[in-house]
C-alpha cells in the first residue's frame, strides 16, 4: 500500500512538472536564447533582473517578462528575432524604457529586447552625421558630439531613449529650425521581421524611411539612426522660475510670443505649471542657439518678474542637464493640440488651472497635476517636409502642442487619475474644436494609450503606412506579437 501510495505521488510529480512544461513556452524560448548568447540572457533567478525588468521611469509599466535579452549587434539581434518569431512568442522592445504607455518598452511573460548594449554614437565630420545607437539617451549622445562643437536634433529631456523619441516624432529645442527628430534621420538601420538587416533612406527602401517617422514600432526593430549634425555648442538660456499668480501675464506673454509674423527659429520655449503645487508654481524653459543673452524673441517675457532665474551663456547640452527632473512614482500623460488664438489661449488657461478635477487629482495620495506648453512653428512643418516628410499629417501654421502630466502613489488610484486627466483633455478639444483652432493632431511623444494617436495621422498616410507594414512585415509580427506601443488601426 504505501508503495502503491509513492508510485502516485511521483506520477502526480510527473505530471504537474511537465504542465509547468507545457504551460512554459517562454522560459523554453529563452532557455534556447540562452544556450546561444549566454550572459545577454538575463532570467527571473539572475540576480540583475529585478533592477532591469523596473528601470521603465514609471511603476505604472513595470512588468515581469519571462527573459530580457540584451544582443550586443544586429547579428545576435537577428537571431532573438528569428527565434522569437519561429516559436510565435510575445515580446517588447525597450530603448530607454521612457514611455508611460503599458507594453511598449516592457511585457509580462514573454521576451523583453533590450537594446542597451547598442551604445555607439560615431561622428562623420565629412558628412556632417552622426551614427547613434538605438538603445543611447540623449544625454549620452550630446556628451559624445560635444567634444566636436556639434549637436543633433534630439530630445529635451536627457534621460529619455532614442529609439522611442524618433520612431514617435520627437520634439526638441532645433526644431523650428530643422524639424522634428524624426525628420534629421538619413538612415534607419532595421531588423526586419523576417531576421534581416535592412537599411531605410531616401534612396534605398524610401517607403519604409518615411513610414519610420513617427510610426513607431511597427515595422522592425531600429538598431542605428544616422542623424544630421549640426555647428550649434553654445547657447544662452536656462530656467526661471515663477510663482502661479504670475500664470495670467505667462499666458499672456506666451501669445505675444507665438503669434509674431516671423518667429525668429533660433528661440525656443516651454512653459510648466503645477496647478496642484503652488510651492513648484511655474517654469519657463528658455533656449537661444546662439551665444547671444536676452534676445529680442524672448522680449513678451521681460516684464514678468521671476522668483529665481537661471538663465546664462552656457552650452546647449548644460543648458539642458540643469532642467529639473521631476521625482514622480506613477506617471500618465495626454496630448492636445490647437492653433495660436488669444480667446483659445484665456480658455485653456483657466481649464488648466481651474477646472474641478484638479482638485481631484490633488486629492490622491501624492496625486500632483502638470501642463506644458509647447509652441511648435510653421517652419518647424516645413523643415520635415522639406526633408522628405513623414506620416504625421502636421499643417504648417504655428501651433502648441500641450502635455498633461498626472502623477500619483497607488495603484488602486490608477484608473480615478487617469480618467480625471482625460476630462480635462476633452474639455481642451472641446474648447478648440468649438472656436475651430483644434488640430487633428496628436503628439506620440505625449501621448496616452488610448489616445488614437495613428488614426490622427490621416486617411492617406494610414493607408500608406498600412501598405508600408505588408510589406515588410507580411505577417504582421509588429501588430500581433509586439503588440505594446501605438498600432497601426
Amino acid at each position: 500500500m504505501a508503495r502503491s501510495t509513492v508510485a502516485q505521488a511521483l506520477v502526480g510529480l510527473l505530471f504537474a512538472f511537465s504542465s509547468v512544461a507545457r504551460a512554459s513556452p517562454d522560459q523554453a524560448l529563452c532557455n534556447t536564447i540562452k544556450t546561444k548568447l549566454g550572459n545577454d540572457t538575463v532570467e527571473a533567478t539572475d540576480g540583475t533582473y529585478e533592477a532591469l525588468s523596473t528601470e521603465n521611469w514609471s511603476q505604472t509599466v513595470w512588468a515581469k517578462p519571462a527573459c530580457i535579452i540584451q544582443p550586443s549587434n544586429a547579428k545576435e539581434l537577428t537571431y532573438v528575432v528569428s527565434t522569437v518569431v519561429g516559436q510565435k512568442a510575445k515580446f517588447a522592445i525597450r530603448s530607454g524604457g521612457h514611455s508611460v504607455v503599458p507594453g511598449a518598452a516592457n511585457i509580462n511573460g514573454g521576451v523583453l529586447i533590450d537594446m542597451a548594449r547598442f551604445n555607439s554614437v560615431e561622428y562623420d565630420a565629412n558628412k556632417k552625421v552622426a551614427t547613434v545607437g538605438s538603445g543611447l539617451r540623449w544625454k549620452e549622445v550630446y556628451t559624445a558630439l560635444d567634444p566636436y562643437n556639434v549637436t543633433v536634433v534630439g530630445g529635451r529631456v536627457l534621460e529619455v531613449g532614442v529609439g522611442g523619441l524618433i520612431l514617435g516624432g520627437g520634439l526638441s529645442y532645433l526644431a523650428d529650425l530643422h524639424g522634428l527628430v524624426c525628420d534629421n534621420v538619413v538612415n534607419f538601420e532595421v531588423v526586419t521581421a523576417k531576421g534581416t538587416v535592412v537599411n531605410a533612406s531616401a534612396t534605398s527602401n524610401p517607403d519604409l524611411f518615411w513610414a519610420l517617422k513617427g510610426g513607431a514600432n511597427n515595422f522592425g526593430i531600429v538598431t542605428k539612426f544616422t542623424l544630421k549634425a549640426y555647428d550649434i555648442h553654445d547657447a544662452w538660456g536656462g530656467v526661471r522660475v515663477y510663482s502661479l499668480d504670475a500664470l495670467p501675464a505667462l499666458f499672456d506673454a506666451m501669445y505675444q510670443y507665438q503669434s509674431v509674423a516671423n518667429k525668429d527659429p533660433y528661440a525656443n520655449i516651454m512653459l510648466q505649471a503645477f496647478p496642484t503645487n503652488a510651492s513648484i508654481g511655474a517654469i519657463l524653459n528658455m533656449v537661444y542657439l546662439k551665444p547671444e543673452a536676452e534676445p529680442e524673441a524672448f522680449a513678451p517675457f521681460r516684464n514678468i518678474t521671476p522668483l529665481a532665474d537661471q538663465t546664462k551663456l552656457q552650452t546647449l547640452t548644460e543648458l539642458m542637464l540643469a532642467a529639473p527632473l521631476p521625482e514622480l512614482t506613477r506617471v500618465n500623460w495626454f496630448s492636445s493640440s490647437y492653433t495660436t488664438d488669444k480667446k483659445l489661449f484665456s480658455q485653456v488657461a483657466d481649464i488648466v488651472t481651474k477646472a474641478p478635477e484638479i482638485e481631484e487629482i490633488s486629492n490622491l495620495t501624492a496625486g500632483s497635476l502638470a501642463f506644458g506648453w509647447q509652441p511648435i512653428s510653421s517652419s518647424a512643418v516645413l523643415a520635415g517636409h522639406a526633408s522628405g516628410g513623414n506620416p504625421l499629417g502636421l499643417q504648417p501654421v504655428n501651433q502648441t502642442w500641450l502635455v498633461l502630466d498626472v502623477g500619483w502613489w497607488k495603484p488602486e488610484d490608477d484608473e480615478l487619475a487617469h480618467n480625471y486627466t482625460l476630462s480635462i483633455i476633452d474639455k481642451i478639444d472641446d474648447a478648440s474644436k468649438a472656436s475651430g483652432n483644434y488640430v487633428d493632431y496628436i503628439f506620440m511623444n505625449d501621448a496616452a494609450a488610448d489616445q488614437p494617436v495613428i488614426e490622427h495621422y490621416g486617411q492617406e498616410n494610414v493607408a500608406k503606412l498600412k501598405a508600408t507594414a505588408r510589406k515588410y512585415d507580411p505577417d504582421q509580427v509588429f501588430q500581433n506579437l509586439a503588440s505594446g506601443g501605438f498600432k497601426l488601426p
